[in-house]
């Protein structure tokens, strides 16, 4: 059989797709999950991202596990930053919600909840932002957080492309093991990769 054969073709990314939502599954669960899902998150981002960048003949094993595990100390150093103001925040609403009463308390508890959708936003884009520019710690967070703020259309289609996700995985609950974080890593770089390659193109 031909190589180029449209059935070898579709098993092959089929497999690719299904190795790597595993390994994400695996390593994140090797992490004991909050070790573990900031380095498998930046290792599937990677490997989504060559496939952006029309490299699909890399090992998705191998590359997932080099990058796991020479990421593993930057990214869970980042994302203790994240899950510190992650915990304030939710330790804010749950005391706004539970505590407070009155117009000023509906007042907070829709800021905090705006707060929220901004930050849970800000580690998705993180994660494409790591994984496509060489930036410091603290730039990492700081433009996270600038592009959640500035990238309206950006994150409307991001929001969309979730939406018909979150939707399959919900009618197919069979997906989860198998599309539930390579789908979602996949259309927020592609749409991330765009805007980059605009800001660049500007810059230059």
């Amino acid at each position: 059989m031909k190589k180029g054969h449209w059935m070898v073709e579709i098993s092959n990314i089929v497999w690719r797709v299904v190795l790597a939502n595993l390994c994400w599954i695996a390593f994140t669960l090797l992490g004991l999950g909050i070790l573990g899902f900031f380095p498998a998150t930046v290792a599937l981002f990677t490997i989504v991202r060559k496939w952006l960048k029309k490299d699909t003949d890399i090992s998705v094993w191998r590359t997932f596990k080099q990058v796991y595990f020479k990421e593993w100390k930057r990214s869970n150093g980042i994302g203790l930053v994240f899950y510190i103001i992650g915990l304030f925040l939710f330790l804010d609403i749950r005391i706004v919600d539970g505590i407070m009463t009155g117009v000023f308390s509906s007042f907070l508890s829709i800021l905090l909840y705006f707060l929220a959708f901004l930050f849970l936003l800000s580690v998705g884009y993180f994660f494409a932002i790591y994984v496509h520019f060489e930036l410091s710690n603290k730039e990492y967070i700081k433009q996270s957080f600038l592009f959640a703020v500035t990238s309206l259309p950006s994150t409307i289609w991001i929001g969309a492309g979730f939406c018909v996700t979150g939707y399959l995985i919900w009618r197919f609950p069979g997906l989860i093991p198998l599309i539930s974080a390579v789908a979602p890593a996949y259309w927020m770089m592609k749409v991330c990769l765009n805007r980059f390659t605009l800001l660049e193109k500007r810059a230059a």
